[in-house]
């Protein structure tokens, strides 16, 4: 999928590892994966691709 994201710890934007789409409490759709650099859970809020 490859889905970029900002990555809060490193404070840039970086393609995440090992996503998976989600669904969060409201019932809208999201990605969650990990930051291949530092390893700090991403998040993207909407459709996943």
């Amino acid at each position: 999928m490859a889905t970029e994201a900002y990555c809060v710890k490193c404070r840039t934007k970086r393609t995440m590892k090992d996503e998976k789409a989600v669904t969060m409490k409201n019932g809208k759709p999201a990605t969650q994966g990990v930051c291949p650099e530092c390893g700090t859970k991403m998040f993207k809020i909407g459709k996943s691709k």
